[in-house]
């Protein structure tokens, strides 16, 4: 859902045509969204708009930095031990 925000607004009817999601579910997990702060609402005539909101995200992305690094590290070791191993086997 946040990947289809991501593309633009939308509301729960246009949302639920794009993820094959009956429009109950789409509106439940609009309001876990919109509580998480994650989304933004607004009213256009008979329609509710949402659209995403970045900041949250973006706080996410930094805080996730650290375990990137980490991971990426243990990753990249993990190929070393890996490769290492597939040359023994040859010889």
């Amino acid at each position: 859902m946040l990947e289809q925000l991501r593309q633009g607004p939308a509301s729960a009817g246009e949302l639920a045509e794009l993820l094959t999601i009956a429009r109950p579910g789409v509106s439940r997990h609009l309001r876990v969204l919109r509580e998480a702060g994650l989304v933004d609402v607004r009213q256009e005539a008979q329609r509710r708009v949402y659209s995403i909101r970045p900041e949250p995200l973006a706080e996410l992305d930094d805080w996730l930095d650290n375990y990137r690094a980490l991971w990426s590290q243990r990753l990249d070791a993990l190929h070393t031990e890996v490769t290492r191993g597939q040359q023994q086997t040859r010889s």
